[in-house]
């Protein structure tokens, strides 16, 4: 029961993540595209956003897909785990919960992700596990990445905002928002 709780979470999780990843790249499943991924990544302050764009859809891309087949395994996961720490903290700002644009939906996806590290694909995956040298390696490359995007996250200043000051009045913060 237990390996078909954990395929169940694998698909799930990354079937997703997967469809999601192709949204942001191709535009598939009714997705905006790169280019338009990429503004919306400039405007966050992430830059260069179109690189920025690509690194999140092939993350979610591939992460995805090496989690619903467990090839690879732990690589899907901890893809994925970086890139919902970095969407968690994009949504950080209109709080916990999705209905808000918040930060619900992301976290649970952390969440799940890094149970699926902690307790591996179960015997129903694709593939051998891989040598721990290279999850090691990977591992550390992938936690650089996130932190690169973290920190471009928390020091940003969303777009248009630079340099303008609040009068404080209703007016002026309406404009802003």
């Amino acid at each position: 029961m237990r390996h078909l709780g954990l395929l169940t979470s694998r698909c799930v999780l990354g079937g997703y993540l997967a469809v999601h990843g192709a949204q942001k790249l191709f535009g598939s499943f009714g997705g905006h595209g790169l280019d338009a991924t990429a503004a919306g990544f400039d405007s966050m302050g992430m830059r260069p956003g179109k690189a920025m764009a690509v690194l999140a859809g092939a993350s979610e891309l591939g992460g995805g897909v090496l989690t619903a087949t467990g090839i690879g395994d732990p690589l899907g996961p901890l893809a994925i785990a970086g890139t919902m720490a970095v969407a968690s903290a994009v949504h950080r700002k209109q709080g916990p919960l999705a209905q808000n644009g918040g930060f619900e939906l992301p976290l649970t996806n952390l969440a799940l992700a890094v149970g699926l590290v902690s307790s591996g694909p179960g015997r129903f995956r694709l593939g051998p596990r891989l040598p721990k040298s290279l999850i090691r390696l990977s591992a550390g490359r992938g936690i650089a990445l996130a932190a690169v995007s973290l920190a471009q996250i928390l020091q940003a200043e969303p777009a248009g905002t630079a340099g303008k000051e609040d009068s404080g009045t209703p007016e002026a913060g309406a404009a802003e928002a």
